[in-house]
């Protein structure tokens, strides 16, 4: 399939965004049981916002109350200054695009986009204007007489997406809008998705549980867990700064490492293993006083794995010691698991072309190394922790 593209001109669908606040928001079901439980976030006007989380966390959820498909069992929902939370789903000036697209399959490509506008009473000739342009806009002029069975994956997605950006919403809320496509389809909707956001200026609210589209699209991102934000930031503070040892795990992939008896060296947590290794980590400004185990974690490519386990490594850096348990190749990198004598584990990434992973195979014995500000400081260790 060739590359998507969307016009570079979508006046046809451009409005421009409200921001959405969620105060004090829960939700709880027959049963007392939480779905979401005092959910505070505001997303901002225009902003490209993702909730994402594993199933059953909350998210689709606190999507659904937004849209008006779920009333709230306390707090409140505002677009803009403007209070939704009692207000009827097809009174919201929001629009909703689900995982299964839900286009009518008796409607050509043109009737679906133009059902929300017939709805609203709009004029035959500004129907026939807006459908008009959100066709071009979305390159879709060329199937507007097909039925949604005569179209492809990605074809559905746009027609889905036309429908709801014909309508000009204050913000478009999207429920796994990807879920059911290719990894390649995917990949290049998310592409798209985030040229769409930009040419429109339309608030975004995107629910998925894959890190990566999250990563890949968003603005900022709330981490939920168990109908919680556990923690909400931009893409980069996520991946590299997790405030929990839940969103260390669950955004890409994380080595997570307790420092057990470690000693104050200058700017930095130092904890001896034995035969000259250690584990190295900045202590956070908001550390004071108070000593015992740390929980802390690197990621996968920034760790150096050295072939031969007595390599030097300058003294201020971590340095381990293990054996290898698995090597797996992914294509442009290879993924080395390595045991160490700690019982911890550890996934380095390195680059399939790098010369030392010929030497490298299962049962060898290696040293591993970072240097002290890749390893993040997520707080004392669960042993220890209030």
């Amino acid at each position: 399939m060739s590359q998507l593209s969307l016009a570079p001109e979508v006046g046809a669908l451009a409005r421009g965004g409200s921001s959405i606040t969620l105060d004090h928001v829960s939700k709880s079901y027959d049963g007392g049981a939480h779905a979401v439980e005092r959910v505070d976030l505001r997303v901002e006007a225009g902003e490209f916002f993702s909730l994402l989380g594993p199933s059953g966390c909350g998210k689709t959820t606190t999507l659904r109350m937004v849209a008006g498909f779920e009333t709230p069992t306390s707090g409140r929902v505002l677009l803009g200054e403007d209070d939704i939370t009692d207000m009827r789903p097809s009174r919201r000036p929001v629009n909703m695009v689900f995982q299964d697209y839900a286009l009518f399959p008796h409607m050509t490509v043109a009737d679906n986009v133009a059902f929300g506008l017939k709805v609203k009473g709009l004029s035959r000739q500004e129907c026939t204007d807006r459908v008009s342009g959100a066709l071009e806009s979305m390159r879709l002029t060329a199937l507007a007489s097909r039925r949604p069975s005569q179209l492809s994956g990605g074809q559905r997605q746009r027609v889905a997406l036309a429908r709801a950006l014909v309508n000009r919403p204050r913000a478009l809320l999207l429920d796994e809008p990807l879920g059911a496509l290719d990894l390649k389809l995917r990949r290049e909707m998310q592409i798209e998705l985030g040229r769409l956001h930009r040419s429109t200026g339309t608030t975004f609210l995107y629910v998925t549980h894959d890190q990566e589209e999250a990563l890949t699209l968003s603005d900022r991102i709330a981490v939920m867990n168990q109908g919680r934000i556990e923690q909400l930031a931009d893409p980069r503070t996520l991946y590299e700064r997790p405030a929990t040892v839940f969103v260390a795990g669950f955004i890409g992939t994380s080595n997570l490492l307790v420092l057990k008896d470690p000693r104050r060296v200058g700017e930095h947590h130092v904890s001896v293993i034995g035969n000259g290794d250690r584990l190295v980590a900045p202590i956070p400004a908001s550390v004071t006083g108070g000593d015992g185990p740390i929980q802390v974690t690197v990621r996968p490519e920034r760790i150096y794995l050295h072939p031969s386990d007595d390599a030097e490594v300058p003294d201020e850096h971590s340095a381990v010691r293990g054996v290898v348990s698995e090597v797996v190749y992914c294509g442009s990198t290879t993924h080395v698991t390595v045991d160490l004598p700690t019982d911890e584990r550890l996934v380095v990434h390195e680059l399939s072309n790098d010369s030392d992973l010929k030497q490298i195979g299962r049962g060898s014995r290696v040293r591993l190394s970072w240097a002290p500000d890749c390893t993040h400081v997520i707080g004392p260790s669960a042993a220890t922790a209030p």
